[in-house]
């Protein structure tokens, strides 16, 4: 068992310290299998961009970034197979020099597979669901430190992908690939936030890929960004009106740090303009805290008038404590826990500046205010408690983990709370 080191055991954010009894960087899966087998509890980390507990364990902590493989290509099967610790830039990468691709990206392509997945992670485009959703097979380790294979023909399979680690300790997965695509980006400044929030559905709609970000107010600026798939030299033409967009290099005010910003303006490959920040470069603000509430699409426009109504009425405490806000769609799918299950989705996602407190607090009151759309929240950012209610398929999991660890190794307090276990 390696010896962790303080940096090993804090979270991307910093603000969130793992307080686990051991921990193991593991170099093969026969080494996390056995460390499996000889735990009594057990929780997976990946790149560590979870801002909560979800991934802190009494127990023994185990990171599989250092499971590394090449991805495997099955033509026939139109998936590649990938290690669970893999970011998605060198999944990206490796698909576009073969000429293929992944259906969507996050906007942060440092994270990884496995633990994008297993909370629900998505990117933008109301006709593309979550991450996981790409997902065909899961090889997985079980309590006892055996191999589990998982295939999308299997009864438990909806229930297996999006699951906070909470059925084992997922070794690989195989993601469906498309042929490459060519997408180009453009930002919009013509619009304010409340002209933004009253035809967002609209907006988020209206391209591949559609992000509005703004600051809850008409004070400061709002900015969309939009993605088009395109041919070769196309240019997108007449979005919302036909007004033209910002200059490729204009400044985008509310992402500061062009030099870490994925090109607009021109068409390039699709692994190089899904996500907003490029993969070769340090991700977003870095010192940040970030929260994300998912609720239905019909339901979007009054949620989103019920938080900037509150952001009025706290007289600039909400926007004093955020960076941006990014509001984002996402096609509804069949995952048991997936923020999206069963309804087609608009997400809310806010960046704070790193005062945890602060930000904790804030989320409990944007919470109050979301409480009539029922709103999810992301497993992996801050929120307060869970109602398991706002999952249907909840009753379902909870059979599953039952079945698969009755013991529960793979749990933790937070995944105990949010599933309602008690």
């Amino acid at each position: 068992m390696s010896a962790p080191t303080p940096d090993e055991l804090v979270n991307w954010a910093g603000n969130h310290r793992y307080s686990a009894g051991r921990y193991l960087r593991a170099g093969s899966v026969e080494e996390a299998q056995q460390a499996v087998a000889d735990a009594d509890h057990v929780r997976l980390v990946g790149t560590r961009h979870s801002f909560n507990d979800l991934c802190d364990t009494p127990g023994t902590l185990i990171d599989l970034t250092g499971v590394t493989a090449e991805p495997e290509l099955d033509e026939a099967e139109g998936t590649v197979r990938v290690t669970s610790g893999t970011p998605y830039r060198v999944v990206a990468s490796f698909l576009q020099e073969r000429g293929l691709a992944l259906a969507n990206l996050g906007s942060l392509p440092h994270i990884s597979v496995g633990g994008a997945c297993a909370t629900g992670t998505h990117g933008s485009g109301a006709g593309n669901r979550v991450l996981a959703a790409g997902v065909r097979r899961l090889e997985l380790i079980d309590p006892s430190g055996e191999l589990r294979t998982i295939a999308d023909n299997h009864v438990d399979f909806d229930g297996s992908v999006v699951a906070l680690g909470a059925l084992g300790a997922v070794t690989r997965l195989d993601l469906e690939v498309e042929p490459t695509y060519l997408v180009r980006q453009d930002l919009y400044d013509h619009l304010r936030w409340s002209e933004s929030i009253e035809q967002v559905t609209e907006l988020l709609g209206s391209a591949y890929s559609v992000s509005v970000f703004g600051r809850w107010n008409d004070t400061d600026p709002t900015e969309v960004l939009v993605k088009h798939r395109v041919e070769p030299d196309e240019v997108p033409l007449d979005w919302t009106g036909g007004v033209p967009p910002m200059a490729a290099d204009a400044a985008f005010r509310l992402l500061p740090g062009e030099d870490h910003l994925t090109l607009r303006g021109e068409p390039g490959p699709w692994a190089e303009r899904l996500p907003h920040f490029r993969g070769d470069r340090q991700p977003s603000f870095g010192d940040e805290i970030q929260t994300e509430w998912f609720v239905d699409a019909d339901d979007a426009v009054p949620a989103l008038r019920a938080v900037t109504d509150l952001a009025a009425a706290l007289g600039g405490e909400l926007e004093a404590l955020l960076a941006v806000t990014e509001i984002r769609a996402i096609r509804g799918d069949d995952l048991w826990l997936s923020p999206a299950q069963g309804r087609e989705t608009v997400a809310l996602h806010f960046t704070w500046k790193r005062d945890p407190m602060a930000v904790l607090s804030m989320a409990l009151r944007i919470e109050d205010a979301l409480a009539p759309y029922a709103a999810r929240p992301h497993w992996g950012k801050v929120h307060g408690a869970v109602d398991p209610g706002l999952y249907p398929r909840l009753p379902d999991f909870r059979d599953l983990l039952a079945r698969t660890d009755p013991a529960g190794k793979f749990t933790n307090d937070h995944v105990r709370q949010a599933l309602g276990l008690g």
